[in-house]
């Protein structure tokens, strides 16, 4: 079944794909957005189920068909940017459709989120906690969430207040899609597979970041050829928003 999801695009230029993270919407990139529309094309596609997708949902919520879905609507010879669950649907996009792409940039995200004996990542009883709150208020359990992506920036509390403020503009997420996303958070593993990459990607990550630990910025290289990896050293888990400006000029000079 094919999805007729809903995206938005500003700007003028290359063109930039945004794919946002979990429990959020495409809201996030407010600021970020002006900072480039002058250089770019941008496009923002809101994963299925959140965001304006909210009622557009795949039967089976899996790595592969959220890929199969967001690759239709990507413009030719794109660069696709995911952040968090964003990225680790976006590796897939580039591992099963190379052609669409132009580049892969990854912000803040690993192609596996969940901790494990040679993996540092988010401690699985975390993702399971957050998925039984999930029965019980959406609005509780997204705070808690937005306050654990913030933890460690200076301006925690005002990036919480920021994020909040920009995904409020948009419909309440699917609880399937809520969810599912966070089964695949807890369960994914792209590691192997990222042994075919074959699209270039750079992969920004956050020295204060404590879901996606700075830690597997060696092993991410390991990992491929093809990937780069760059510490942001006064960032946690949303750059884009603690430091909008810093973030943008960096981002262009590596397209540029």
């Amino acid at each position: 079944m094919s999805l007729n999801l809903k995206y938005s695009t500003v700007g003028q230029g290359e063109h930039l794909v945004f794919l946002h993270g979990w429990g959020v919407n495409s809201g996030v990139w407010t600021t970020l957005i002006p900072l480039l529309k002058e250089h770019f094309t941008i496009t923002c596609i809101d994963l299925p189920g959140f965001g304006l997708n909210h009622d557009q949902l795949p039967e089976k919520y899996d790595l592969e068909s959220l890929a199969k879905q967001i690759a239709s609507h990507l413009p030719k010879s794109c660069c696709l940017i995911g952040w968090s669950l964003g990225g680790l649907i976006a590796q897939q996009i580039a591992l099963s459709y190379p052609e669409k792409l132009q580049r892969l940039i990854l912000i803040c995200s690993t192609p596996k989120f969940s901790k494990s004996e040679i993996w540092p990542g988010i401690q699985p009883q975390v993702l399971n906690e957050f998925a039984k709150q999930l029965q019980d208020e959406f609005s509780k359990t997204l705070d808690r969430f937005l306050a654990i992506q913030a933890m460690g920036s200076k301006s925690a509390r005002l990036d919480v207040k920021k994020m909040k403020q920009a995904i409020e503009q948009f419909p309440t997420p699917s609880l399937f899609a809520l969810e599912n996303g966070l089964n695949l958070l807890n369960y994914c593993d792209l590691r192997v597979p990222l042994a075919n990459l074959t699209v270039p990607c750079h992969a920004y990550l956050g020295r204060l970041d404590s879901l996606v630990p700075v830690g597997i910025a060696d092993e991410l290289v390991g990992l491929s050829s093809k990937i780069t990896t760059e510490v942001l050293p006064q960032a946690s888990h949303a750059p884009f928003i603690s430091h909008t400006e810093n973030f943008a000029e960096q981002l262009m000079t590596l397209l540029q």
